[in-house]
């Protein structure tokens, strides 16, 4: 085994004008600590402290950096004397193709970013989604829901029950100025939730909620809560557009995306056959 030698200045460690000197007043190209040949300066480690950090915290972080690189550098001194040319011989092959893969994936995003059209009519949409409505099903319930959560002894408890029954838009409105008092409430039941997620804040079963509801009441000891249920898709129905939109545009611009880049690359293969620097023998 080699040689090891650790050279740790004095003053990196009894001094804490190494911790607050400015960097261009540091002596950045004296070693502290050696490998072989390998050799650590400074300045290496000028950036490795945080600002507004104690001299104690930063002798044991710049004490712990100087250990991790030794124990790179004589791990790697190892792996090099203990490796087979023919395996070295891969890994260079697969850095190269990686740094390929790195440089062609960044150049077709960038591709992709600048000529990718990203406007997605509503006739696309519903077209896209009746032509795979089957693909569509709910692995979850969902509801169209109405709730409200208020304290057991909130002021003006019949006239908020009346709101809140009523289908009425205005009544709701003026339901909705008065939401700094509620703990929780829903009152758009146009739109599809996931049960699961109002089960988090109702202590309602699933059994009951699953039924159309025109008005449920509950009291417990944490508050009254008010619920009607306008709407219920079961498990394995079949989705509902306004539900399934966002993932039906980003299913359109992946397609796009695709169809792009292969007509990126014919445009590519034929421009370089054209100029002579595409051949096949």
């Amino acid at each position: 085994m080699k040689y090891i030698a650790f050279l740790f200045c004095v003053v990196l460690f009894s001094s804490c004008e190494f911790f607050t000197m400015k960097e261009k007043e540091i002596n950045t190209s004296e070693i502290v600590a050696t490998v072989n040949k390998e050799k650590l300066y400074r300045e290496d480690l000028v950036n490795v402290l945080p600002k507004n950090i104690s001299n104690i915290d930063s002798i044991v972080l710049v004490k712990s950096y100087i250990q991790n690189w030794a124990i790179k550098r004589l791990f790697l001194e190892k792996a090099k004397n203990n490796i087979s040319l023919e395996t070295v011989n891969q890994i260079d092959d697969l850095v190269k193709d990686y740094k390929e893969s790195l440089l062609i994936n960044n150049f077709k995003e960038q591709l992709v970013k600048q000529q990718l059209d990203t406007v997605i009519s509503e006739e696309e949409l519903t077209s896209y989604y009746l032509l795979n409505k089957e693909n569509f099903k709910l692995n979850e319930e969902l509801v169209k829901i109405r709730y409200l959560h208020v304290d057991n002894n909130i002021k003006d408890k019949k006239n908020i029950l009346k709101l809140f029954k009523s289908d009425d838009v205005s009544d709701l409105e003026r339901l909705e100025k008065q939401e700094l008092s509620f703990k929780s409430h829903q009152f758009n039941d146009s739109v599809w939730t996931q049960l699961d997620n109002i089960l988090l804040k109702l202590p309602f079963s699933k059994e009951k909620l699953l039924k159309k509801t025109k008005f449920i009441e509950k009291q417990d000891s944490i508050g009254l809560y008010l619920v009607a249920i306008n709407d219920v898709l079961e498990r394995n129905s079949i989705a509902p557009l306004s539900y399934i939109t966002p993932t039906i545009e980003q299913m359109i611009l992946h397609k796009r995306k695709i169809e792009l880049l292969r007509e990126i690359e014919k445009i590519i293969v034929k421009d370089a056959t054209q100029n002579n620097n595409f051949k096949i023998y």
